[in-house]
């Protein structure tokens, strides 16, 4: 290797984006962001789209800039992830036939009880482990398929939104594993596509082509791409663990091999919270389907059994309504605001579905708080009686709160499936830089928190891709690195007795 080289990380977020390069230098690597831009859904007539024009011209710009950076010969691959479920669908001459909905689109409403209405809601957990949510692909094609059916006559071409991207990046379609198990509509058992559900349902099956694993080269960047950023043809496109969820979880900075009986999970912080262990089996059975978890595919074989959980979205929206009405707060204001609040005043449910879209997230929240109505999930604390958070800082106190109950309820529910206790609990993502949280953690849960690395999704991105190439073995020499060179902060429990005495 010469003296530095460099691997490009595509990281698309649910709110925003970034192209990271990732500079190694012998046993030494320095993560750079390149280039940082929003991502926001779109209102096209009835329908909420993503707008896959600006991010093809964000994700453009940002490679053309590292490329004067860095020089192009030093680039050697590049490699996207994105959030989940959702997808593109293409012509049998691959052209696009329509811009990717968005998650939070309101086409899916109902949508799993008509499913349910075809093929039981049991059979379907059984095929894919995976939990019920609204917004999996599988519902999404069904509306699809109901409202539009030429469309899916006419599409040759399934591809989630980071295979959507190495697409137009290579001109190569795939079908990487760890984002396909997000859709519903893949069979972590028996490692492919849910051949008999996809039949139940009557979904075109030449569409579902083969399955790619993490670490695969797509070969060399289309002659538009390397023109437009000035790259070469020696630049890969290199397959990551392409859901950001999977390459987050490679950069836990733990030295530890997959087992059955994990003692040690991960939260993945951001605009959701994705908290689940790394396993070395799928686990699929009744009690996590009654629990709701879900099985996803992890890089390297592995399985990713964890719950989705709104995460730091219900403070997005309300930095976001203030804003309309006059009030700008920083990240770091509305963390200092919470902190000045006493705990363990207001809980709501974080998964509640009025909390999914709402029209004023501060309002909802408040509204939840007030009747007790989203409280006790499961977890026995309630907020009824005590009257509702009225101030923004108490709203904000609000939702710290109850994340840090839900992952106290979900901690219990991983051990429960699992069978062993967890002893420690790593956050990485943008998250591990809200201390209060990661504190309240620790607190609600009565575990230690390790918390980063912050930028653990562009990482393991960056460090599957480095896999390929040949400067780390495998994920586990990975981890060993970032254990080595990443700063982490260490929160201890503490207010033991204030948090048991909520769980009333």
């Amino acid at each position: 290797m010469s003296n530095s080289a460099v691997i490009l990380a595509v990281d698309l977020g649910a709110s925003s984006g970034r192209v990271l390069a990732c500079e190694f230098s012998g046993q030494q690597f320095q993560l750079h962001e390149v280039h940082r831009f929003p991502n926001f859904g779109v209102r096209l007539g009835n329908h909420l789209m993503w707008n896959l024009p600006g991010l093809w011209h964000e994700i453009l710009l940002g490679l053309g800039l590292a490329a004067k950076r860095f020089s192009a010969e030093k680039i050697l691959s590049v490699g996207v992830d994105t959030w989940g479920v959702d997808f593109a669908l293409l012509s049998g001459s691959q052209e696009l036939l329509s811009w990717p909905f968005h998650y939070r689109d309101s086409q899916t409403e109902g949508g799993l009880e008509r499913a349910f209405g075809v093929v039981p809601s049991a059979d379907i957990y059984r095929q894919t482990g995976l939990q019920f949510m609204p917004i999996n692909s599988l519902y999404q094609l069904l509306a699809i398929r109901d409202r539009q059916p030429r469309l899916l006559e006419l599409a040759q071409h399934f591809l989630m939104m980071p295979d959507l991207f190495h697409w137009l990046l290579s001109g190569q379609t795939s079908h990487e594993i760890t984002d396909v198990s997000t859709s519903q509509l893949y069979n972590p058992m028996q490692r492919d596509w849910a051949w008999p559900l996809i039949e139940q349902f009557g979904l075109p099956r030449g569409m579902f082509g083969p399955l790619t694993a993490a670490g695969t080269s797509l070969g060399a960047l289309r002659g538009s791409v390397q023109s437009e950023t000035g790259l070469s043809a020696a630049t890969q496109v290199i397959l990551p663990g392409t859901h950001d969820t999977a390459s987050a979880v490679v950069a836990v900075p733990v030295d530890a091999a997959p087992s059955a009986r994990p003692d040690w999970c991960y939260i993945s912080s951001g605009t959701w919270s994705l908290m689940g262990v790394e396993v070395s089996e799928p686990i699929v059975n009744d009690v996590t389907a009654e629990l709701n978890f879900t099985n996803e595919a992890g890089v390297g074989g592995t399985t990713r059994l964890l719950k989705n959980i709104a995460g730091l979205w219900l403070i997005q929206e309300c930095r976001r309504i203030w804003a309309r009405q006059g009030r700008e707060y920083s990240w770091e204001q509305m963390v200092g605001m919470a902190a000045q609040v006493p705990g363990c005043q207001w809980f709501v449910n974080p998964d509640d579905p009025a909390l999914n879209a709402p029209e004023d997230m501060p309002r909802t929240l408040r509204e939840l708080a007030r009747s007790g109505a989203g409280g006790g999930v499961g977890g026995g604390i309630s907020s009824a009686g005590r009257g509702g958070p009225e101030s923004d800082a108490e709203i904000l106190r609000c939702a710290f709160d109850s994340l840090a109950r839900r992952y106290a309820e979900v901690l219990r529910n991983l051990e429960q499936v699992t069978g062993g206790r967890i002893e420690t609990i790593y956050i990485v993502g943008g998250g591990v830089q809200n201390q209060l949280l990661c504190q309240l953690t620790a607190d609600a849960c009565q575990r230690p928190v390790v918390a980063g690395p912050s930028e653990a999704t562009a990482m393991g991105n960056a460090l599957v891709q480095a896999t390929r190439i040949g400067w780390v073995a495998d994920v586990r020499q990975a981890r060993q690195w970032l254990a080595a060179q990443q700063p982490r902060v260490l929160y201890h429990p503490q207010q033991s007795e204030l948090w048991q005495s909520a769980w009333h």
